[in-house]
């Protein structure tokens, strides 16, 4: 698995240093602040919704490299897709870094994401690789204002 972890670290390096929707949206439908108290990583979610459709998705904030690189991946993944889609995604993800240690997961379905599934390893961080994405999930449920990973009521422990 040398390979798979040297890819991990590639891509996770690239969407840290130039995360792809990185910026202030203007027109945005949608704006929530993710927090993770354990570490400090922070970031702001923009969504552009278009009736149950993302339209667009960009974020800002600072954080290690894998919540920032996580949050890249996410808005990428999620632009275009509807809030059913994008929520059946955030399951997917989610599942993938809480499973026990060799439980399958639906690699298809994730796509690119599964490059976080190294991140299952270490279980410190599996709430850096979710932040975002518990952001998104606030947002889509229309929570807005701020969100801490682990303080909502019905968030997962992770």
């Amino acid at each position: 698995m040398p390979d798979l972890r040297e890819l991990y670290q590639e891509v996770i390096l690239d969407h840290s240093r130039s995360p792809r929707n990185f910026h202030k949206m203007e027109g945005a439908t949608r704006t929530i602040e993710g927090y993770n108290p354990l570490c400090g990583d922070r970031l702001t979610l923009y969504l552009r919704l278009e009736g149950d459709r993302i339209a667009d998705a960009s974020f800002e904030g600072q954080g290690c490299a894998i919540s920032k690189a996580s949050a890249s991946m996410m808005t990428v993944a999620v632009k275009g897709k509807t809030r059913k889609e994008a929520a059946a995604l955030f399951d997917r993800f989610h599942a993938m870094l809480t499973a026990p240690k060799g439980a399958p997961f639906d690699a298809e379905a994730l796509g690119k994401l599964t490059i976080f599934s190294g991140v299952a390893e270490f279980p410190i961080r599996v709430k850096c690789a979710t932040m975002g994405w518990h952001t998104l999930k606030a947002a889509l449920e229309g929570k807005e204002q701020r969100f801490a990973v682990g303080e909502q009521a019905g968030a997962a422990k992770d």
